[in-house]
């Protein structure tokens, strides 16, 4: 299973990825819940700019045997939606890290980036 160091994790199986200059956190799901959720099938995103507290609901991810909640690991404003995701919504499993990505949001505060996992520290919640 794949765990990439550079990224932050929550205990509700979301990775971020920071980006410091521009102040926008790239968030997905990892690759241990894509596995544990099996064949995607849907993934309910939410608007460009609509705003989220930390812990909110971002969305959704249909799976053939359930429906997971995706939870805002960061507050702040969406500036973008992964949009290939409507029509290719199996490239979380195939890639959840890269092309399966699924949101952008400009963090309105960064003090939350200390409340998150490290990649170290989410092997331990997961093992």
């Amino acid at each position: 299973m794949s765990l990439p160091e550079n990224l932050k994790y929550t205990e509700n199986h979301e990775w971020t990825q920071f980006d410091e200059a521009k102040g926008v956190a790239t968030i997905g799901i990892t690759d241990f819940a894509q596995s544990e959720l099996g064949d995607i099938v849907f993934v309910e995103l939410p608007a460009v700019d609509e705003e989220f507290s930390a812990g909110d609901t971002l969305g959704t991810i249909e799976a053939v045997k359930t429906v997971a909640d995706v939870y805002a690991p960061l507050s702040g404003t969406i500036t973008a939606v992964n949009e290939s995701l409507e029509e290719s919504p199996e490239v979380i499993n195939e890639d959840p890290y890269q092309g399966g990505w699924i949101v952008k949001i400009k963090v309105s505060d960064k003090s939350e980036l200390g409340k998150l996992l490290s990649a170290d520290k989410y092997k331990e919640l997961i093992d």
